[in-house]
């Protein structure tokens, strides 16, 4: 039985306070074993310890040319698909940065550790319930050296010393390693002791919307998009500014293209590249409907994976992939086994991993705008239960008026009545409880099937699965956030307190 939204508000976070002494919970069926690294093939086993690169471009689905995007130009990344596997059935956890993250580096859904809400107010943050863990924790233990590193528009890679200033956490837990406070060794492999495998995360932000989009139309206007050529996807009102808005997303990740070259370069320069394994992905979708909504365009994401041997190189793999499964296969790349109970995910290329046959996604609270969404998609069909069918998908939200042209050409027109029927549904004043769509007939989610006779049948084995998930996660989402920890959060105070000199900003 779903909460009201006024019950929602008044339940305090009790269960998230008794994350730092509640173990994960994890159905058996999930667990991925110490012997699974005995299993992968044996050339990942033999020879020195692979380094290990694992980069996010922030905010993009695969909206790279060789996962078909026809106007984009990736070059780079194209070529590196040649050389890769890819994966084109992978799927975050959460359609936003911290939630996703959050299950990205642990491999635990961040429903089941308290990492659900997008930000988690610092003084709520706890530890993940044991035996869960940051990723960065197993590496250390097993030599790696770890480190975050964050190649951004004023600073290019250059030299040795490669990338500068520390890379994107935005965790919603909290980590007790190493000294800089956060679970990285340091900000550079260069850092590590001569001969010391190393573990490398960085996040490539010019495909966030930002100043990386700005400087992506400071590119040669031969470079750029043409917002003509742009086929909107049928929610997409057509006007200028929606498909000035498209095609500024599509030059940043041409621009993010660039710094990937760099970031390459700099493995072959170094010698580094005949034992580093690469990883490229996001950590979810991009623009107005696809990011912090539960559609495809907001959770599904590029997952491109090459090995130094050139092992399957241009090969695609269409199984099903969860974010949470990205953890447990970077840690089997270094042969490190888990324990039981650690982790909700699968190591990808262990000869004993299931096969999914489907995934799960959860939204909840984004910044200031309370919401709570689960969904379960198969490889055909996509089921989404909404919590608060009052609360509708276009509420307000800071961030999203601030930085989403789209999204306030979408509020502008339904005011003004003058939206298509596809795309009135999402500026609508009330959601579905639950939505159904058959995404071998409809890929952009318009057909709302929840109500067709002729699918009873699917929707009662989906919505049967997001119950047991609820259930066997301990859906930390089912308790809500006291109302001042959201008032604090958004305003920087409680009522009655002297505001802050600066109100708090989230992006």
């Amino acid at each position: 039985m779903s909460l009201n939204r006024r019950q929602f508000l008044k339940t305090s976070a009790a269960t998230a306070a008794l994350a730092a002494t509640a173990k994960l919970p994890l159905p058996s069926a999930t667990v991925v074993s110490p012997s699974a690294a005995a299993s992968r093939p044996a050339s990942l086993r033999p020879g020195p310890k692979p380094n290990i690169l694992y980069v996010i471009l922030e905010d993009i689905g695969p909206s790279l040319a060789c996962y078909g995007e026809p106007l984009v130009k990736t070059p780079v990344l194209d070529r590196f698909a040649s050389q890769s596997i890819r994966f084109t059935n992978t799927f975050c956890t959460a359609p936003v940065c911290s939630a996703s993250r959050s299950a990205l580096m642990s491999g635990c859904y961040q429903i089941a550790t308290g990492a659900h809400q997008h930000r988690t107010w610092p003084w709520n943050k706890r530890p993940l319930p044991p035996p869960a863990r940051h990723l960065c924790d197993w590496f250390r233990e097993a030599g790696y050296y770890t480190c975050n590193l964050q190649p951004s528009a004023g600073e290019k890679i250059s030299g040795t010393a490669g990338a500068r200033g520390c890379g994107k956490l935005d965790l919603n837990f909290t980590v007790t390693e190493p000294a800089l406070g956060d679970p990285f060794d340091g900000r550079d492999w260069n850092q590590r002791a001569p001969g010391q495998p190393f573990f490398a995360h960085i996040t490539i932000n010019e495909t966030h919307t930002g100043p990386g989009w700005k400087i992506a139309r400071r590119q040669p206007k031969s470079e750029l998009v043409d917002p003509a050529q742009i086929k909107l996807p049928p929610y997409y009102p057509d006007h200028p500014v929606a498909r000035d808005d498209y095609a500024n997303y599509l030059d940043a990740i041409h621009l993010a293209d660039g710094y990937v070259a760099e970031l390459l370069s700099r493995l072959d320069r170094e010698g580094l590249a005949d034992n580093t394994i690469v990883v490229i992905s996001s950590d979810h979708g991009p623009l107005f409907r696809g990011k912090q909504f539960l559609y495809d365009n907001g959770l599904r994401i590029p997952l491109l994976v090459r090995f130094p041997d050139g092992r399957s190189a241009g090969t695609i793999d269409e199984r099903l992939v969860s974010g949470v499964d990205i953890a447990p296969t970077l840690l089997g790349f270094a042969g490190i086994g888990l324990p039981p109970g650690a982790t909700h995910g699968h190591d990808l290329f262990a000869s004993d991993t299931p096969r999914r046959d489907h995934v799960f996604a959860a939204r909840d609270r984004m910044d200031e705008s309370t919401d709570r969404m689960r969904a379960v998609r198969t490889a055909r069909f996509k089921y989404i239960r909404n919590y608060f069918p009052m609360i509708p998908y276009m509420q307000y939200n800071a961030y999203k008026e601030r930085s989403y042209p789209t999204w306030n050409l979408v509020k502008q027109l339904a005011r003004e009545g003058r939206l298509t029927p596809e795309a009135a549904l999402f500026a609508a004043d009330r959601k579905p409880v639950e939505e159904l769509y058959d995404l071998a007939a409809d890929p952009h989610e318009i057909q709302n099937l929840a109500l067709a006779p002729a699918h009873i049948a699917t929707l009662k084995q989906l919505r049967a699965l997001v119950d047991d998930w609820v259930r066997d996660t301990n859906d930390h989402g089912a308790q809500g956030e006291d109302p001042l920890d959201i008032y604090r959060g958004y305003h920087g105070c409680l009522p009655g307190d002297p505001p802050p000199a600066k109100r708090p900003r989230y992006e």
